[in-house]
């Protein structure tokens, strides 16, 4: 649920790791101007990826969010005593607000993320079904009570990945400021549907790389540095 825009200035943009890659299979420039190429390519790609999900029809969507919501729960595992970060629904992201009720009957807690400045990282606050909830930025329904904390496990929704469990968010930063402030012990789960999986992303430093990506055909775990 980041902003549908690219970096902002006050973002530094780092060197891209583009040199691993061969330029001319990317399609892409071979001078300095490659990582202005990297962010045409990603407001390109998500804006189609953004409209494939939104075309999917409601019977296979709800089926895809069963599956997706199965499949989430097997990979976080026991939950009570733990804080679980879900968000929600935006632009046709998967709808986890069944996670959340199942998280809560199971004696965990789950939190929704809140921007509460461009630019800097996001806040977590705890809520739980029944919570009184008011508009936030970009209309996201956010918690009314300001209660943050600090999750266990953040789950985050993608607009596209690679199988190297790097997200294509919305442009903005916000996740990748928030996991860069956490500590290193937090697990990150992606979740988007099947076909949001690309070939890359074309990483730079400042993305982070979740610990896995779950989808309604699977889970892709990222493999060991």
């Amino acid at each position: 649920m980041d902003i549908d825009d690219d970096i902002p200035p006050t973002f530094a943009s780092p060197p891209c790791l583009m040199h691993e890659l061969d330029p001319a299979y990317a399609g892409l420039s071979s001078d300095r101007s490659i990582c202005a190429d990297v962010r045409r390519w990603r407001t390109s790609e998500r804006a189609r990826l953004i409209a494939q999900r939104l075309a999917i029809s409601p019977d296979l969507r709800a089926a895809c969010e069963a599956q997706i919501v199965s499949r989430l729960l097997a990979e976080i595992g026991p939950v009570r005593g733990r804080v679980v970060s879900v968000y929600w629904p935006f632009r046709g992201e998967p709808d986890l607000r069944p996670l959340i009720r199942q998280i809560a009957d199971d004696g965990g807690r789950c939190a929704l993320p809140v921007v509460v400045e461009k630019g800097q990282p996001l806040e977590f606050r705890i809520w739980r079904p029944g919570d009184k909830l008011v508009r936030g930025i970009w209309n996201i329904p956010v918690p009314a009570r300001p209660v943050s904390c600090t999750p266990d496990i953040v789950v985050a929704p993608v607009v596209g990945f690679d199988p190297s469990c790097y997200r294509l968010g919305y442009g903005g930063g916000y996740y990748d400021r928030t996991l860069a402030a956490m500590a290193a012990t937090r697990r990150v789960l992606g979740v988007g549907f099947a076909q949001s999986r690309i070939r890359t992303i074309y990483p730079q430093a400042h993305d982070i790389r979740m610990d896995a990506v779950v989808t309604e055909s699977g889970t892709d775990h990222a493999s060991v540095r």
